[in-house]
């Protein structure tokens, strides 16, 4: 079985995607809906997707939720929150109550686009992520190498909450960087309750000619920091439309993962999504 843990859907039409902006980003500034996912992942062998929110609004996450209720490819929601506000916790209670609430399984808040790179480690953040846990929902961490000193804070301060690392947390694969990266993802990484997505990683990559072993030192830190039993396969569709599309993002995570066993392979590209998320595969 493979399960997709990292995607996105948008409708411009509905809020515009704040980050998309200049010309590069002009093949993914469209509407892309769930038949669209279906066509770009056929062939592919996914039968079920983890849909991940897209903007910091509170409207988005119900639509998500709604949508995983009538579209029974999606088995989980990563929904959002504003993770250090008073209130984050109220709006999560919102959440339980709507159409769909049973398809929650995670909450992210976008850690990297705010100015202040220790965000991740106030107290208030701590405090709700470790609500959270207590709920049963994982907290997706999103961040790049600046913020990592932070995630370490709020990893430390959330033992019984299931953390989940996006996107190998943005090392600088475009430039060959190793460093912080290396030594930080390795302490995530020595917390047991922490999961990393193999995600993300093309777009951080030079989008027109990366080659599979621009990944490999990054790829080996990963499996001998946190096994293929803490791996997790992510599209990151359709962003990654950017760098050459949802095929060759499955060849790639194919080509770095061909040395691993069976059971290896069945925890990265299924076993892991669902312990991290407690996916409900009947719902």
């Amino acid at each position: 079985m493979r399960i997709d843990s990292h995607h996105h859907v948008w409708d411009l039409s509905v809020r515009e995607q704040g980050w998309m902006v200049g010309d590069a980003v002009a093949p993914v500034r469209r509407n892309f809906d769930m038949n669209d996912y279906r066509a770009a992942s056929v062939g592919t062998g996914i039968e079920k997707t983890v849909l991940v929110q897209t903007v910091m609004l509170y409207e988005e996450t119900p639509e998500y939720l709604a949508l995983a209720s009538s579209d029974e490819l999606i088995a989980g929601v990563v929904g959002w929150l504003k993770i250090d506000a008073e209130d984050a916790i109220e709006h999560l209670d919102h959440y339980q109550t709507l159409l769909g609430h049973e398809y929650l399984v995670g909450i992210r808040d976008i850690a990297h686009d705010y100015p202040d790179p220790d965000y991740l480690g106030k107290a208030a953040v701590i405090a709700n992520v470790q609500e959270i846990g207590r709920r049963g929902f994982a907290y997706d961490i999103l961040s790049k190498t600046p913020q990592m000193k932070a995630s370490i804070k709020l990893i430390e301060n959330c033992p019984e909450t299931t953390l989940v690392i996006d996107h190998i947390s943005k090392p600088m694969i475009a430039d060959g960087v190793m460093e912080p990266w290396k030594e930080l993802i390795k302490v995530m990484a020595s917390f047991p309750n922490t999961y990393c997505k193999v995600s993300g990683m093309v777009t951080e990559a030079k989008w027109n000619e990366w080659k599979v072993s621009d990944f490999r030192p990054y790829f080996e830190v990963l499996v001998e920091s946190f096994t293929p039993a803490r791996l997790m396969f992510g599209s990151d569709w359709p962003v990654s439309v950017l760098a050459g599309g949802y095929r060759k993002v499955i060849d790639l995570a194919e080509e770095l993962t061909t040395d691993f066993s069976a059971s290896e392979k069945e925890d990265f590209w299924s076993g892991t999504a669902i312990r991290a998320y407690k996916l409900d595969l009947g719902a």
